[in-house]
């Protein structure tokens, strides 16, 4: 089992244990760590980058409660400085973040996200229900939100990690985000349009 220490800060910078380094059969390695910053690809989000001790990692994701760093030569077990790219993390927070809030707005247009992807560039959010909503309408609550700076909160319910930006409600989430609103800069709804019964939501953030 991985220590998650992203889940509650976000450093980028910090000390770990390699517990194994094993070869993944594609000429490469698989690194566990007793305690990890980096961010694996999932709930819609990328992964992080970065180093481990000067060895860059390639790609991190998880298996169970096992967080494995994927990279090219091997890290021998023990003690370990852990680097987590800030630019690439900043981008990845900005871009989760602002699904978040589009996810937001559409339930308060009787809308609920069913399916999201953060990636940069490729920014969607799906929907099911029903209800008037349009572009301008979930722009316009998405930049007051923005405009109050709601804060970011990160709480544990039964386990599980939850994330709100002040008096939005929570979502179950554990990637990672911006601590307040105004971080994420602008947000452009690039398209609107329905397929197959389900609203589709396409958006871009600027690159700040």
């Amino acid at each position: 089992m991985t220590t998650r220490n992203y889940y509650t800060c976000d450093e980028t910078h910090g000390r770990a244990n390699v517990v194994q380094c094993i070869p993944d059969g594609e000429d490469g390695f698989v690194i566990e760590l007793d305690a990890t910053l980096f961010h694996p690809q999932g709930g819609g989000q990328p992964s992080d980058g970065g180093t481990i001790g000067d060895v860059p990692v390639q790609r991190v994701f998880a298996n169970g409660e096992t967080v494995w760093h994927r990279t090219a030569t091997p890290v021998a077990p023990g003690p370990v400085t852990l680097c987590v790219d800030d630019e690439l993390r900043r981008v990845h927070a900005r871009w989760h973040s602002a699904g978040h809030l589009i996810g937001t707005a559409g339930e308060e247009f009787g809308w609920q996200p069913v399916k999201a992807h953060h990636w940069p560039g490729e920014g969607r959010i799906t929907f099911n229900g029903n209800g008037n909503v349009t572009a301008e309408m979930l722009t316009a609550k998405i930049n007051a939100w923005i405009d109050e700076d709601l804060p970011r909160h990160i709480d544990f319910s039964e386990g599980k990690r939850q994330v709100r930006f002040g008096k939005l409600p929570a979502y179950g989430c554990g990637g990672t985000h911006v601590c307040s609103l105004r971080e994420i800069g602008q947000i452009t709804l690039t398209s609107i349009k329905m397929k197959k019964g389900q609203l589709i939501v396409s958006y871009t953030v600027d690159e700040g």
